[in-house]
């Protein structure tokens, strides 16, 4: 049911930010602002995740705090359509991440409870293949408005329709599964404080998230150095999300089975993307641009179901929203440091993402080597 509510919500705030970069820049601003209003937005979106996370766990209201968070992130998309400065843009991209962030906790703590059934990275892999689904179908409906020269009003303003259809799903999950942490089914046991599987696991997720890059600056340097047409920028954008669509749910099974070869794997192909986004002419961007999907799927699909597998259901809200307050925390850095480079040379922006990617396989090792210790794993014995 989470899952048909993503899917509704991807079409909405992701067929909206696959143009965001082209909006922001057709308004006047510059590589430092598309920059700054990606990041920011993303610190903000993270950030309310430590206090929402926190708060779910405390009140045990998942529900009406996740009802909040989506009403938030669907509604500021449609109304960029009425934005004319972008001052006004930034603002309404910056709400609609503080929205995702405010949901996102009760929803991963409500999904881990599933995933306790079925495994965690099924549960989060089928989720995020949903996610991308909804991200593949709404960027393209965005596309064929652009191409038709219906302009940005009306390719913001169509997004409103599966914004409504989220919210009414939502209610429906509501009235069907009232109570999702009865789902538990191998409580983990209550811990006094988060172990060092958990903090290595964020040190490596901090160093990945300051050299991903946002679509909205990929997007933005697309348009900029004229690499491929805007009209076909969502185009991309939407193949980065089928590759989400594909790949999520086979990684999620992946992880259940094998786990850390497939967690280490997964980022170091990730690595690649700024090359090939930045520096490559129209061939290498649309593989940058699938390099980058396939970053995206896998970090909103293995670090959770990481994270769900160490942490009790009591305390999982908690976790995620300190985890992903550390991460977005990372990527707004990374992302005004990216911008700013950008604006210097592309070659200098490659060079720093590739070595906060390439920074983060150890730590993520290390995160996996604690793990096993504190189960008594092979790894350990080794």
């Amino acid at each position: 049911m989470l899952g048909v509510v993503s899917l509704f919500a991807d079409m909405t705030y992701e067929g909206g930010r696959s143009i965001a970069g082209p909006f922001l820049a057709h308004l006047g601003a510059t590589g430092l602002v598309v920059g700054f209003v990606a990041g920011f937005g993303e610190l903000v979106g993270y950030g309310i995740r430590v206090i929402s996370g926190a708060a779910a766990d405390r009140t045990r209201r998942y529900w009406p705090i996740a009802f909040a968070g989506y009403a938030i992130n669907l509604l500021a998309v449609p109304a960029l359509a009425v934005a004319r400065a972008w001052p006004v843009a930034g603002a309404l991209i910056v709400g609609e991440r503080l929205g995702r962030g405010v949901r996102k906790p009760s929803v991963g703590s409500m999904l881990a409870s599933a995933g306790s059934q079925i495994g965690h990275g099924w549960a989060f892999g089928f989720h995020e293949a949903m996610d991308q689904a909804g991200a593949t179908v709404g960027p393209l409906v965005v596309a064929a408005l652009l191409s038709l020269h219906r302009g940005f009003s009306a390719a913001f303003g169509v997004l409103l329709a599966p914004a409504i259809l989220s919210l009414a799903a939502l209610a429906v999950a509501r009235v069907q599964y009232p109570a999702p942490h009865t789902l538990e089914r191998h409580p983990v046991p209550r811990v006094r404080r988060f172990g060092a599987a958990y903090w290595w696991l964020a040190a490596g997720a901090a160093c990945t998230a300051a050299g991903f890059a946002d679509f909205a600056l990929v997007s933005f340097h697309f348009s900029k150095a004229h690499v491929v047409p805007d009209a076909l920028v969502p185009v991309l954008y939407a193949g980065a999300m089928l590759v989400g669509v594909l790949c999520a749910p086979v990684f999620g099974r992946l992880s259940d089975r094998f786990r850390s070869p497939v967690l280490l794997g997964a980022f170091a192909v990730t690595a690649f993307f700024a090359p090939l986004c930045f520096l490559g002419g129209p061939a290498a961007a649309v593989a940058g641009v699938l390099v980058w999907g396939f970053g995206m799927a896998t970090q909103e699909t293995l670090l959770p179901a990481f994270v769900a597998r160490m942490i009790p259901a009591p305390q999982r809200a908690t976790a995620l929203g300190l985890f992903d307050g550390i991460f977005g925390v990372s990527w707004f850095l990374g992302s005004i440091a990216m911008g700013a480079l950008y604006d210097l040379s592309a070659p200098w922006l490659v060079l720093f993402s590739v070595v906060a990617q390439v920074v983060a396989l150890p730590l993520l090792g290390l995160a996996v080597l604690s793990k096993s210790r504190a189960e008594g794993g092979p790894e350990s014995r080794a």
